[in-house]
């Protein structure tokens, strides 16, 4: 159990010493398509992308990093090498809810006056910033019924209330980013396209004639998976109708929201796919073999990835294969006991 939990708690001084930062820096992908790639201070996430698009006399910003120290600096470093300034967005669009993706949008918003474009069901990032405490709370309740036990959980939330939230103000759009609202462009009109899954207001936006296809973090340039457990029934099964979604639009050019921009948008497809499969099996053949608390079950998607920054996520992932197991009529939940009946067991049915 010791080397499950205490990577749990370690992440923030983890993270705080990680190695060499990245800077911003920009890249024309398209006439008229510049990627910016926006320093993060997440371990083995070193970055993320922002994506500009000339309209008329400026350009659309798709995503716009995290709010940290220096990170407007590092937005209009980006901006500069493709030779855009960060006065002429006229407007920003948000593919989802994390602050990777939307934390620089409230002070973006405030320094140009222009519009903010969201989905609906951004809440998960609102509450994080309005409601820090509640949020935190949510997170423990979560960790506590996954059977991570008492003293770890608060020496995390010591080390979270002490963190910043990566949001630069109050997220709150001027129209919902729904289907049917397009974006204009001087590439063409892109359309939306909800994806929920890795987040639940998750959208991709797509421009038909050229198929080229915004992705978020709903596919990325390396094959992975991330689930924001806790806001929605089943986040893997709406991940993988999403995927079905994106499948029907035959994009021919993915601009993902980290790693590098890909043309083989198909086999991505395939391989996350199949990705979901394998770690469904591990986690069910896991149970199967006796009745499991959702910590207890993380080895089976880690890969032996144990560090700091990788069990958080690895037990949302694990309990969101778990809920779709659940889901599917695989396996059941109930309480570990009198003495512990907060704790929550799986068990294959």
């Amino acid at each position: 159990m010791r080397s499950l939990v205490c990577p749990f708690v370690a992440r923030g001084t983890e993270a705080g010493s990680a190695g060499k930062r990245e800077l911003g820096r920009g890249e024309r992908i398209l006439p008229g398509v510049f990627r910016l790639r926006l320093p993060l201070p997440w371990p083995g996430v070193p970055h993320c992308n922002a994506w500009a698009i000339s309209a008329g006399d400026g350009f659309v910003l798709f995503d716009t990093g995290m709010h940290q120290p220096g990170s407007m600096d590092q937005l209009q470093w980006a901006l500069a090498s493709c030779r855009l300034r960060i006065e002429d967005v006229k407007l920003i669009v948000c593919t989802h809810a994390h602050s990777d993706h939307c934390g620089q949008a409230p002070a973006i918003k405030e320094l140009t006056g222009c519009e903010l474009w969201m989905h609906p069901k951004h809440t998960l990032i609102t509450n994080t910033f309005t409601d820090p405490e509640a949020e935190l709370a949510r997170r423990l309740e979560i960790a506590r019924q996954s059977g991570v036990p008492e003293e770890p959980l608060r020496q995390w939330a010591a080390q979270r209330q002490e963190s910043q939230p990566g949001i630069s103000g109050p997220i709150e759009p001027d129209r919902d980013l729904v289907p049917g609202v397009t974006v204009q462009t001087d590439l063409g009109e892109w359309t939306v396209h909800e994806t929920p899954g890795h987040d639940p207001c998750h959208v991709c936006l797509f421009q038909a004639e050229q198929r080229v296809l915004i992705s978020g973090d709903h596919l990325l340039g390396r094959i992975s998976l991330f689930f924001d457990y806790g806001h929605s029934p089943d986040p893997v099964g709406e991940y993988l109708d999403s995927l079905d979604v994106v499948q029907a639009l035959r994009a021919r050019l993915c601009l993902a929201g980290h790693g590098r921009t890909f043309t083989d948008v198909q086999p991505h497809i395939d391989g996350s796919r199949a990705l979901v499969r394998e770690r469904l099996e591990k986690v069910r053949q896991a149970v199967s073999e006796r009745p499991l608390t959702a910590v207890e079950a993380l080895p089976s998607v880690s890969e032996g990835r144990l560090g700091a920054a990788e069990v958080p996520r690895l037990l949302m992932e694990t309990l969101a294969m778990l809920t779709h197991l659940e889901a599917i009529g695989a396996v059941e939940r109930t309480a570990a006991g009198a003495e512990q009946a907060e704790r929550q067991l799986w068990v294959a049915r």
